[in-house]
């Protein structure tokens, strides 16, 4: 996850949050239908940046992995600049340390030794390449039953322009897409007219799964915890937008 973001959108994501005890008391949730994964086949996840995916489908790839099911992670960026102004860690050393919190991460998801291809864009710049990423997922995406990609009115451009290359690649290589929010939790409202929930399904996360997911999400220390005492350095996920993400439940949009 990266925090800043151009186009107007970091204002949204650095003001004050929902409160998790909304969301979990919305009355919304069992209107909405279940999500059926694939049962056969490899499922392609893109994430902007490392802990978009476990963040956004962690239980999803666990209950895929249980089901014998390969996963391929893209990487669009190694997500350097989740601490731009860091006196302590360099974007190249951040780089280095998000792609091994990824690797640790989706060995805790059960799938140990998944495909991860990192395409080293720029972190916050995802909008300049859209049309080579487009190409470039397309062919990773050939003959996968699944795509799980950012969504695309997430509020981040990141998010959103990796959203909308994933939803081009797949129509271009036959391939069923749905889209995962991150930042959306934070931002918007139970009932948010700006979210379209008549698109919206859940992933039921069984006991195991959510226990799994946990653990996944705790390896990215980078992003949870406080590089240093600056405030620069600060978590950029602290316990309260975490707990967002570690429900019994995850939505995509169909």
């Amino acid at each position: 996850m990266s925090t800043w973001s151009p186009e107007g959108h970091a204002d949204a994501i650095q003001a004050p949050g929902t409160d998790e005890a909304l969301w979990r008391a919305w009355h919304g949730w069992d209107r909405l239908p279940d999500y059926a994964l694939p049962e056969a086949g490899r499922v392609v996840v893109v994430a902007a940046h490392p802990d978009d995916e476990v963040l956004g489908v962690g239980g999803a790839i666990a209950r895929l992995a249980v089901a014998g099911l390969t996963v391929t992670v893209v990487s669009v960026t190694d997500g350097e600049r989740s601490h731009p102004d860091s006196a302590v860690l360099s974007p190249g050393e951040l780089a280095g340390l998000r792609a091994r919190e990824l690797e640790a991460a989706l060995a805790e998801l059960g799938v140990p030794r998944a495909e991860i291809v990192r395409l080293g864009l720029p972190d916050t710049g995802v909008g300049g390449h859209e049309g080579a990423l487009s190409r470039e997922l397309a062919a990773l995406m050939s003959g996968a039953a699944l795509c799980l990609a950012p969504w695309t009115e997430d509020v981040h451009s990141d998010h959103e322009a990796a959203g909308r290359a994933a939803l081009a690649a797949s129509r271009a290589a036959a391939v069923p897409c749905a889209l995962y929010p991150v930042w959306m939790w934070h931002w918007a409202e139970p009932g948010d007219s700006r979210v379209p929930w008549e698109r919206a399904a859940r992933i039921v996360l069984p006991p195991a799964a959510q226990a799994l997911k946990r653990a996944a999400v705790s390896r990215f220390t980078t992003q949870i915890r406080p590089l240093g005492p600056a405030p620069q350095d600060a978590a950029v996920l602290p316990p309260e937008e975490l707990t967002h993400h570690l429900r019994g439940w995850e939505v995509v949009f169909a």
